[in-house]
């Protein structure tokens, strides 16, 4: 085999050019290339170069001050962005500047994105599938578009068979900016030091049949042929060049080493969730699982739902599975999403959405940003901010019971039990149900024709999905039905001829 090339950072970001397609792994700041991005963004700050290139991103890349896509925020950098999703943090200068209009965004569910990178790494022309139809990715709603720049769709809608289908063109990328623990001399890349792979291995092969170059920041090299065949992730074929960054921070922080399963962490030394509105939801969407459930969480206030599993001592009852590819164990916070405190096994977010997309899931708890009348979900598109769709839309896709978990209202509630009642002290500036929804995550009518169960769980009520929109099925102990639920909706919900409260016991 042939030794890799090892280069510095700079050298690295010097073989971005002009127009080039660059490929980014990394979920947030987990197996985020920071430093092959930091270099970028220094180089075109220091010569003006590259320019105009297009970035694709399948997961959120970074989360902070100079973290990730806020190393490319630079006009002129960026002409085109493709990817699942964008910070939420209202902070973002690379956010800021897609608002502006300074590069087009487009915006294309998880797993169809890695599909099309699989699909491009094996010389296919185009990826087909159903994932994302009547949704906002939909060219006959907004196709995927997050801002004016984006003028045309990238998905086209085509029949086959008397069926529908999204049609998206194969993505040729000219360079990787990817990330391992450990390279050896002939660039085979280890990820013992990573809680997931996030389809690196799908984005080498892509790039390396596109005739461009793979890039990898590692922490540490070691001889050739040291590496048990095992533990290699991206072989050194795929390998052009690598950058090794001696202090690269480990994904997870102090919680590395119990993610990637080098430790096994006792339950016991899990924080309980305190008291307040996360806690009464997630309490309350718990107790939706059903013993040997595989059980997807998202991001939000789904998060506490595994905390609220391990209280209970009933963990071992159920499989928690993100899309990031963690089997089992329990999900960590939201500053390591995607990863399980002692994961039972590691495969690849590829692979993960191939399960899914089959109707693999039994169940799924997902956020809320918006809700209307038809029972539609927004979570890209809200309150000024354009977090995308991460895998929502192929996670809802074929999962036969969603459980929406999110506050009444957002920008200021504030709520307490007191004797055996919901207390409501203010309200929310910014209520979640609204007439028509800004862009349409989840289509309700859809999730009606295949015979989905989908309920919609807040603090103080508890909604179902039905053919004709949502019916009010539990109410908080203590509270109005119409002043503090019917009143604040801005259109009919109809209320179950079995309307009970809400168990105390989820207050607690």
């Amino acid at each position: 085999m042939k030794k890799v090339d090892v280069l510095n950072a700079s050298e690295a970001a010097a073989l971005v050019s002009d127009g080039d397609t660059l490929l980014i792994c990394g979920c947030e700041n987990v197996l985020l290339p920071n430093t092959l991005l930091r270099a970028l963004g220094e180089r075109f700050e220091t010569t003006g170069s590259p320019r105009n290139i297009t970035e694709i991103h399948p997961i959120i890349v970074g989360m902070g001050e100079g973290m990730g896509l806020e190393n490319l925020a630079h006009r002129g950098l960026v002409k085109r962005a493709i990817g699942s999703g964008y910070s939420y943090l209202k902070t973002s200068r690379y956010t800021q500047l897609l608002k502006e209009e300074a590069f087009e965004a487009h915006v294309l569910p998880m797993g169809t994105l890695f599909q099309i990178l699989r699909d491009t790494a094996a010389g296919k022309k185009f990826t087909i599938t159903t994932v994302g139809l009547e949704t906002f990715v939909d060219p006959e709603r907004d196709g995927g578009r997050l801002n004016s720049r984006a003028e045309a769709s990238l998905a086209s809608r085509i029949q086959i068979g008397g069926e529908t289908y999204l049609k998206y063109d194969a993505i040729p990328a000219q360079i990787a900016f990817l990330r391992g623990t450990t390279a050896d001399e002939y660039g085979n890349i280890a990820l013992e030091g990573e809680p997931v792979s996030l389809g690196v291995r799908t984005m080498a092969m892509a790039v390396k049949n596109s005739g461009g170059k793979v890039i990898v920041q590692v922490q540490r090299m070691t001889r050739g042929n040291f590496l048990a065949p095992r533990l290699v992730e991206i072989p050194g074929i795929f390998v052009d060049a690598i950058v090794v960054d001696a202090d690269q921070p480990p994904s997870g922080g102090a919680l590395n080493s119990a993610l990637t399963g080098e430790i096994r962490l006792p339950q016991t030394s899990m924080q309980p969730l305190p008291p307040g509105i996360d806690r009464i939801v997630a309490t309350r969407a718990a107790a939706e699982i059903t013993s040997h459930d595989i059980v997807n969480i998202g991001v939000g206030m789904p998060i506490g739902v595994p905390r609220i599993i391990a209280e209970k001592g009933i963990a071992d009852d159920v499989t928690f599975f993100p899309e990031h590819g963690s089997v089992g164990g329990i999900p960590a916070d939201r500053s390591v999403f995607g990863a399980n405190i002692n994961p039972a096994a590691i495969i690849d977010s590829t692979n993960v959405f191939d399960f899914f997309c089959g109707g693999g899931l039994g169940i799924s708890f997902l956020g809320i940003g918006q809700i209307d009348r038809f029972g539609n979900v927004n979570v890209s598109k809200f309150n000024g901010i354009v977090p995308g769709c991460g895998g929502f839309i192929d996670i809802t896709h074929k999962t036969n019971r969603i459980v929406f978990c999110g506050s009444f209202s957002a920008g200021g509630l504030d709520v307490g039990f007191e004797d055996g009642e919901l207390k409501i002290h203010a309200e929310g500036r910014n209520s979640k149900f609204v007439k028509d929804v800004e862009q349409i995550t989840f289509n309700g009518h859809q999730g009606v024709l295949k015979g989905q169960k989908v309920i919609y769980v807040t603090e103080r009520a508890v909604f179902s999905l039905h053919p004709h929109g949502l019916v009010l099925d539990e109410h908080a102990p203590g509270v109005d039905i119409h002043k503090h639920i019917l009143d604040l909706i801005p259109f009919d919900v109809v209320v179950s001829d079995t309307l009970k409260p809400m168990d105390q016991r989820h207050f607690i």
